[in-house]
């Protein structure tokens, strides 16, 4: 069996995805490092129990993409690497600061579920990236994610508090300051989504829009209820990247 693993280091966490024969089984999150890892001795105190004998008996090869340059040398040393970069990903019309989470996120999408298409990722960062049927990028947009947003506002202001995202809407004309910020920030951002959401159907009206990122749920169920029609070609999968990473390895493979 080929035993794997994804690992992309994000903003805020380390993503990991454990596969065998190019099947995902499993996917979790942990804190990032705090120092080197060398061996696979080393790495198994990321992995969930289960893996514990399986990495030891085994050469465990990684597949890794890191928005985190810096991070990304505590894996300098590691022998079975194999890092992606935005030019091993086969989509056209791509550019130099493209971040290889949007591209591994719009790849990974376009291979499950078909070109053209677009991905809305609510992390850290909340960003638009599409692609077209030829698989070019159409190019896309980036803010702040909802939780940047309000932790921005907590830490640049002297009397605001520290707010959070509710489960469900909060009221949108709001009698009391943690929740004036809710709705300021989820209203206002909810709106700018589905603008760009209906400027692109109009550019291509049969293609599927995919919701992924640690917030994809919560934006989904926002959208889903203030405009109930978005529910027409949209779906969340948390597991973009790691789909475009499982392409990539058995294009890889093939070209091999």
């Amino acid at each position: 069996m080929d035993y794997w693993l994804g690992l992309v280091i994000g903003n805020s966490h380390l993503h990991w995805a454990w596969f065998v024969d190019n099947i995902l089984q499993e996917a979790w999150d942990t804190p990032h490092l705090l120092e080197e890892i060398n061996s696979a001795t080393s790495l198994s105190t990321f992995l969930p129990n289960r893996y514990q004998k399986t990495v030891k008996n085994n050469s465990l090869t990684i597949y890794l993409a890191s928005v985190v340059p810096f991070k990304t040398a505590l894996w300098s040393n590691y022998p079975q690497l194999h890092q992606i970069t935005v030019l091993d990903i086969p989509l056209l019309n791509t550019y130099a600061t493209l971040g290889i989470d949007r591209a591994l996120a719009i790849y990974g999408a376009g291979e499950t579920y078909n070109y053209p298409c677009l991905v809305i990722d609510g992390g850290t960062a909340l960003t638009f990236t599409a692609v077209d049927r030829k698989k070019a990028l159409i190019g896309g947009a980036i803010l702040p994610g909802l939780r940047s947003q309000l932790r921005s506002l907590h830490q640049h202001t002297a009397a605001l508090p520290q707010a959070n995202l509710p489960s469900d809407l909060p009221p949108r004309w709001a009698l009391d300051t943690e929740k004036a910020i809710s709705s300021g920030i989820i209203y206002t951002t909810m709106a700018g989504i589905h603008s760009y959401i209906n400027n692109w159907w109009d550019k291509f009206p049969d293609s599927s829009i995919i919701f992924t990122g640690g917030d994809s749920k919560l934006i989904f169920h926002y959208l889903q209820t203030l405009y109930p029609q978005v529910s027409k070609l949209t779906l969340v999968d948390r597991n973009l990247i790691f789909w475009g990473l499982q392409s990539l390895k058995k294009r890889l493979k093939d070209e091999t």
